[in-house]
C-alpha cells in the first residue's frame, strides 16, 4: 500500500514505523505538521496514499483530511485513554502495565474507534525510554496489525463505547502540568522524587528552583551513600549533580534553564556546566566511583565495567546517546582499562535505550567557540573509534539494545561483530545535519555493505530498522529480546562466543585483515581525509550545519535552511 505519515517530528516512533513498513513492502512517504494543515493537505493531494498513519501527532489533523480518507492515530494509552499525557500518568499513578491503541482520527481527541491496541509493561525507567522501547515495541505491533486489517477490507473497527471487551473505562486525563511535578524535597522520599523526575526526564523536565534560578530538572537516578539537608546540592559526578532527598539522595545528569532566564543556552547539557554558569554557585565535591562498581551498590554512573570470566563488559548510557568529548574520552580510557584484563572477548553498549547518536550538539552548541567544540569532541570520538578499530588481540562486540545513528553508528561498525536488539532503528549518515561524516565511516561502512551501497545510504540519509540492517549487513546477529532482556541474553551469546572453540582461530585471522587493511590504505589516511572535509564546515560560519545544529538543539524548525546534496564522490 501507498502510507502517508504525518508526525509532529521524525522522531524515534515515527523513524521505526516509517522503517517497519518500508521493510514490508509498502511504500511509505512522511510530512511534519509543524508547519499547520496545508503541508499536510497538499501531501494527501500529491500523494493520494491509500492509508494516513499518524504514529507521532500533537496537533489535530485537518477535519477535510481525516473525513475524506481514512486516518489512524496511535495513542500511547490502553483502549478508552484519552488525553495529551497518557505515558505521564502511567508512571505517576504508577501503573504496572499500559498499553498502545491505534484508533480512528474523528473530531473528538482519542474517541475514534479502536483498530488496534496492544499491551506492555512498565518498569521503572524514564518517560523517554519507556516511549521508546516497551511503548514503541508495542506501538509497532499494533500498528502493523492495523495495517493488516485494513489491507485485509473485512475487519470493522470497533467503537469506544465502555464496551468491558473494548474500552471497559473511558478516562480523559487533562495535560499533566508542572503543578503536578513539582517536587517537595522537604517532604517527598526518594522513590516519590524519582519518580517525578522519571516522569518527565526528556521532556519536558521538572520545573525547580537551584540557587535562586529557575532551572527544568532531567532524569534522576538513586544514590545509596551521599546524605545532607533536603534539596541541598551535594556533590558532582561526571557531569552530574547530586541532590539530598527526605530520606536519601538522587542524581540529575542535565539540568535546562528557562528560555526567559536570560541564560544564552535554554536547552539540555549537563547539570553541573549550567550550575558552572550561576556566578554564586557553590565549589562543590566530585564524587567519583571506581569502573567496576561493587554489585550491591545503589548509585549513578554512565560508564561501568564488569568481567565475567573470558568475557568483559563495558556498558555506557549518556543522556540522549549524545557524547561531549569529556563523555568520548573517558570513554576511552575506560576502553583501555578494559584492554588491559586478559578477556579474548569485550562487549560494548548499554543494557537498554541508546547505544550511541554521536557528538553532543547541545554541548557544542552552548560552547563559546561551537567550531572549536565541534573539532574538539569529533577528534574525541575518532581516537575511540580508531582505538577499537586498532584492537587485534580480542573479539569485540558492539550491542545495540537501542538506536544508534551518525557517528554512533560507525562506533559500532568499528567493532568485530554487531548485535542488535530487534527494536533498534540505525541512522549510519550524517546528511541532515549537513555534514560528510568521519569515525573512520569510508572504511567500515563500504567493507560491510560495498561503496555503492554506502554511498546510497549516506546520500539517503533515511532510517534502517534492525531486520534490513542485518539483511544488508550492517548487523551480524538480531537478538529478538523484550527491552529488559536484551543485557542477559547478550551476556549469554558473549559467554559462548568467549567459549568457541574456533575463538582464537577468529582472533588470528583478525590481526593479519588488519595489518593487511592497513598496508593498502592506513587508517590515518581515512581519518585525514574525513577530517579535512569536517574542518571545512566546522570553520565555514555560513555552513549548513550550524543553522541545523542551532535549530535542532533549540527545537525550532529548520526554516529555509537547505541541507547539502547526497555524499557523493570517492568513498577512498
Amino acid at each position: 500500500m501507498d502510507i502517508l505519515l504525518v508526525a509532529s517530528a521524525f522522531n524515534s516512533l515515527s523513524q521505526r514505523v516509517y522503517a517497519e513498513l518500508s521493510d514490508l513492502g509498502h511504500r511509505v512517504d512522511a510530512v511534519l505538521a509543524t508547519q499547520g494543515a496545508e503541508p499536510v493537505r497538499a501531501a494527501v493531494r500529491e500523494l493520494r496514499p491509500d492509508l494516513i498513519l499518524a504514529p507521532m501527532l500533537k496537533s489535530a489533523l485537518p477535519e477535510d483530511v481525516w473525513r475524506d480518507h481514512t486516518c489512524l492515530i496511535v495513542h500511547p494509552g490502553p483502549p478508552g485513554d484519552r488525553g495529551p499525557s497518557a505515558l505521564d500518568w502511567a508512571i505517576a499513578g504508577q501503573a504496572p502495565h499500559w498499553g498502545v491503541t491505534v484508533l480512528q482520527a474523528e473530531a473528538a481527541m482519542d474517541a475514534g474507534d479502536i483498530w488496534a491496541s496492544e499491551p506492555f509493561p512498565v518498569p521503572p525507567v524514564g518517560k523517554s525510554d519507556l516511549y521508546r522501547n516497551e511503548a514503541s515495541d508495542a506501538a509497532v505491533a499494533a500498528v502493523l496489525l492495523a495495517v493488516r486489517r485494513y489491507a485485509d477490507a473485512s475487519y470493522k473497527p470497533r467503537p469506544q463505547t465502555g464496551d468491558p471487551g473494548i474500552a471497559p473505562h473511558i478516562v480523559w486525563r487533562d495535560f499533566f502540568r508542572q503543578d503536578r511535578r513539582r517536587i517537595d524535597w522537604a517532604n517527598d522520599g526518594t522513590e516519590a522524587v524519582l519518580r517525578k523526575l522519571r516522569g518527565a526526564d526528556s521532556q519536558p523536565g521538572v520545573l525547580d528552583e537551584l540557587l535562586g534560578r529557575e532551572v527544568f530538572l532531567h532524569g534522576g537516578y538513586p544514590e545509596d551513600r551521599l546524605r545532607g539537608r533536603p534539596g541541598e546540592l551535594l556533590a558532582t559526578r561526571y557531569g552530574a549533580v547530586c541532590r539530598a532527598t527526605r530520606d536519601g539522595a538522587v542524581w540529575i545528569p542535565e539540568l535546562r534553564p528557562r528560555k526567559n532566564s536570560g541564560d544564552p543556552a535554554p536547552f539540555r547539557r549537563p547539570a553541573a556546566s549550567v550550575l558552572a554558569a550561576f556566578p554564586d554557585t557553590p565549589r562543590l565535591p566530585e564524587d567519583t566511583v571506581p569502573l567496576e562498581l561493587p554489585r550491591d551498590r545503589r548509585t549513578w554512573s554512565d560508564i561501568r565495567y564488569r568481567r565475567r570470566g573470558d568475557t568483559g563488559f563495558l556498558t555506557f548510557s549518556f543522556p540522549g546517546g549524545a557524547m561531549s568529548t569529556e563523555q568520548c574520552r573517558r570513554l576511552l580510557t575506560a576502553y583501555r582499562y578494559a584492554l588491559d584484563r586478559p578477556t579474548p572477548v569485550l562487549v560494548l553498549g548499554s543494557d537498554r535505550d541508546f547505544f550511541s547518536n554521536g557528538i553532543h550538539l547541545n554541548v557544542i552548541e552552548a560552547a563559546a567557540d561551537p567550531a572549536e567544540e565541534s573539532w574538539t569532541n569529533l577528534n574525541a570520538m575518532d581516537d575511540l573509534v580508531e582505538a577499537v578499530l586498532r584492537t587485534t588481540d580480542r573479539l569485540v562486540v558492539a550491542a545495540l539494545p537501542g538506536n544508534a545513528a551518525a557517528g554512533g553508528a560507525m562506533l559500532a561498525l568499528a567493532a568485530d561483530e554487531v548485535w542488535c536488539r530487534t527494536g533498534a532503528v540505525l541512522n549510519p549518515h550524517y546528511r541532515r545535519m549537513g555534514l560528510y561524516g568521519s569515525e573512520f565511516w569510508t572504511y567500515t561502512l563500504p567493507r560491510r555493505v560495498g561503496d555503492g551501497l554506502a554511498r546510497r545510504l549516506t546520500g539517503e540519509a533515511l532510517p534502517i530498522g534492525a531486520a534490513a540492517a542485518g539483511r544488508i549487513g550492517l548487523v551480524d546477529r538480531l537478538v529478538p529480546a523484550a527491552p529488559g532482556e536484551f543485557g542477559a541474553r547478550v551476556q549469554r551469546l558473549a559467554e559462548d562466543l568467549a567459549a568457541a572453540p574456533d575463538l582464537a582461530g577468529r582472533i588470528a585471522a583478525k590481526e593479519t585483515a588488519r595489518r593487511l587493511d592497513e598496508a593498502r590504505r592506513p587508517l590515518a589516511e581515512y581519518r585525514r581525509d574525513e577530517l579535512a572535509r569536517m574542518r571545512a564546515v566546522f570553520y565555514d560560519p555560513a555552513a549548513p550545519y550550524h543553522a541545523l545544529r542551532s535549530a535542532f538543539v533549540r527545537k525550532k524548525p529548520a526554516g529555509s535552511v537547505r541541507p547539502l546534496a547526497p555524499v557523493a564522490g570517492d568513498l577512498g
